[in-house]
């Protein structure tokens, strides 16, 4: 077995042997078979052990043990304790995520502060094969299908190549003691009972199903490395970046096969969830200005793109009016206003910052956005479509004015070029029932 470890640490590069590495020991089988794996492999290693004090006398029990395993071989020890019920209670999560949490950020930590080139676990192929089952369960992506991955980023997996009997048949070989951690007996966790009842079932069945799972897993990953490559074809083909924000044609989605998937994998950067990304597929068959938003993006469906804008970007060039909306706040501490009244003995201001249009005409969302090339409007009072970079030499604005139009948009029309004309097909009419007023106040800027 110690070849096979060997080989399977240089075909995974998962270590120069030259290079000192940090082992995660709990003092079970499997962490004490890897210790004296890498002991026999001549690798230089440091042992650190996690007592989470959550088995009183029995925890106390595996750091003694670990750290008599440590000084056996000469290695350097290092222990942490933790309080581990009260870092659950405050992060309100279970105990299983708050040791999994506590353990990584002190191993990495302890990897920093010793110089050390990686943490290396005692994960092996059952686990794998563990956590593919629970995934599938779950319901999982392509990332999922491949279980346990040998290494990410400073954190490797050298036994992953290794089943559970392979392990205790090595031990009993080598004379290797270890200590049982009485929590592995219980099915109270999900790992747990998958270990004691779906796998034997499932080995009751097809008695290779576990080095069966294993050699499927890594056909995943190589069919991930396919997927992920194809998926870079599609990202370079659909989504450009202008500065903060990204945009995606309307028209090259709706040609894209599989759409679900590659949208799905498109918006999955900006931290929308797989149902969101069944929204965002529907948006591509409605009309511009609906949107959906992440915890830290919203998209919005304009005419030809769906873009994509960071919540917090205080340039934000992209924002949605909602029917019922009472005003907006804008970059550079400017912001519109909103005011639904009926037309009846109504006046209209004749400041240019103030728009009122004939509500009945608006189709809500309204898209406030700024302008860009090839946006036309009918200025109010003529029946002709005018270009707004026409319309603006004619008004002698300078660039830097230029860049600071905003457009109001409905229903993939312009209705106000905010701050100087309304469309004349907004246009408050004898006929006009409701009028909605909007008011745009500068910054100081």
């Amino acid at each position: 077995m110690t070849e096979q470890f060997t080989r399977y640490m240089a075909a995974e590069r998962l270590l120069d042997p030259a290079a000192p590495l940090l082992l995660a020991v709990s003092g079970g089988l499997d962490s004490v078979a890897l210790t004296h794996l890498c002991v026999q492999a001549g690798l230089r290693a440091e042992v650190a052990h996690c007592n989470f004090g959550l088995r009183g006398a029995e925890s106390d029990r595996d750091e003694a043990f670990v750290q008599h395993l440590a000084a056996t071989y000469g290695l350097p020890f290092h222990v942490k304790r933790f309080d581990t019920a009260a870092y659950a209670a405050s992060h309100q999560c279970s105990i299983q995520v708050a040791a999994r949490e506590l353990r990584y950020a002190w191993l990495e930590e302890l990897r920093q502060q010793e110089g050390l080139a990686v943490i290396a676990t005692a994960h092996h192929m059952q686990d794998n094969v563990e956590t593919l089952w629970m995934n599938i369960s779950k319901g999982t992506g392509m990332a999922g299908m491949h279980g346990i991955l040998p290494r990410q980023g400073r954190l490797v997996r050298p036994l992953l190549f290794a089943t559970r009997e392979e392990i205790a048949a090595y031990a009993a070989a080598n004379g290797l003691q270890h200590v049982e951690d009485s929590s592995n007996a219980t099915d109270k966790y999900t790992r747990n009972y998958f270990r004691h009842q779906v796998l034997p079932k499932l080995e009751a069945v097809f008695p290779e199903v576990v080095k069966n799972t294993g050699a499927t897993i890594q056909r995943m990953r190589e069919a991930e490395t396919l997927y992920r490559q194809a998926i870079e074809v599609h990202r370079k083909k659909l989504v450009e970046q202008r500065g903060a924000e990204y945009f995606m044609p309307v028209l090259k989605l709706q040609k894209a096969e599989p759409l679900g998937t590659i949208l799905y994998e498109l918006l999955k950067p900006f931290n929308f969830s797989p149902s969101q990304a069944l929204q965002v597929e529907d948006l591509l068959g409605s009309g511009p200005g609906k949107w959906v938003a992440s915890s830290t993006h919203r998209l919005v469906r304009d005419r030809s793109w769906l873009i994509i804008t960071p919540l917090e970007a205080a340039s934000s060039a992209h924002f949605v009016i909602e029917e019922g909306q009472e005003g907006l706040l804008l970059p550079e501490g400017a912001e519109i206003s909103i005011q639904v009244m009926p037309a009846e003995g109504a006046e209209l201001p004749t400041s240019a910052n103030i728009a009122s249009v004939d509500k009945s005409r608006l189709q809500f969302p309204l898209l406030l956005r700024r302008w860009k090339q090839g946006d036309y409007f009918y200025p109010l009072g003529m029946q002709k479509k005018k270009k707004l970079s026409r319309f603006f030499i004619d008004q002698k604005l300078s660039l830097p004015e230029k860049e600071k139009i905003w457009v109001l948009e409905s229903g993939q029309r312009i209705v106000w070029v905010a701050g100087m004309r309304i469309d004349d097909r907004f246009k408050v009419t004898p006929a006009t029932k409701e009028i909605c007023r909007l008011q745009l106040k500068r910054g100081a800027h």
